[in-house]
This record gives structure tokens, C-alpha cells and sequence, in this order.
């Protein structure tokens, strides 16, 4: 298992653009082979950074999301008139414990 960490701090008074284009490119995400899941978080000490983690079965499903037309065109968009930065992690999963299934009980 895969995740992609996605960091981006949104221009002044693009964050309701931002996030329309991201509800939209979720219709199709969530139908994409590999795909598992995808969650957002705001910052609390900047409103305008968010985080996108989403994990997937393998790196090659990474990838092809990646080349998505909507979703290379969306990129595109940001770069230019959206994100002030952005970083993006691409990790491995080790190990995933969770309260039930930990060894520690």
C-alpha cells in the first residue's frame, strides 16, 4: 500500500475554487483502480494550507491517476492561478496498526 501525501498553501481567496475542483475530480477518483481513500485536513495556525492523504494498492494506480486528463488539467490550473506552494510525498506503508489490531492490548 501507497500514500500520497499532498501539502498546498492556496492563494488569498482561492480556497472555495480550489476545493470545487477537488469535488469534482473526486467523482472520478474514487473510481480509479487502486484507489483506496482520501481524506482532507485544514491547518489550524494557517486556514489557507490544507492536506490531502490519500492511499492507494500499488504505485502504478499512482501513477496513472496522475496522467488523468481532468486531474492533469486541474494541476495545471493550480500551478498557475491557485497555489501559492505545494509539496507532495509519495511514501510506502510499512506497517498500519489500528486500536483493535494492535499487538499492545
Amino acid at each position: 500500500m501507497y500514500g500520497v501525501i499532498f501539502e498546498v498553501e492556496i492563494q488569498e481567496n482561492k480556497k472555495d475554487e480550489y476545493l470545487q475542483i477537488a469535488a469534482k475530480l473526486k467523482e472520478q477518483l474514487v473510481k480509479e483502480e487502486g484507489f483506496i481513500s482520501i481524506e482532507r485536513f485544514q491547518s489550524l495556525v494557517n486556514e489557507n494550507k490544507l492536506l490531502s492523504l490519500s492511499f492507494w494498492e500499488d504505485e502504478k494506480s499512482i501513477l496513472n491517476w496522475k496522467k488523468n486528463l481532468d486531474h492533469f488539467s486541474a494541476q495545471k490550473k493550480g500551478r498557475e492561478s491557485i497555489f501559492k506552494d505545494y509539496r507532495i510525498r509519495v511514501v510506502e506503508v510499512k506497517r498500519d496498526y489500528t486500536l483493535q489490531s494492535s499487538d499492545f492490548k
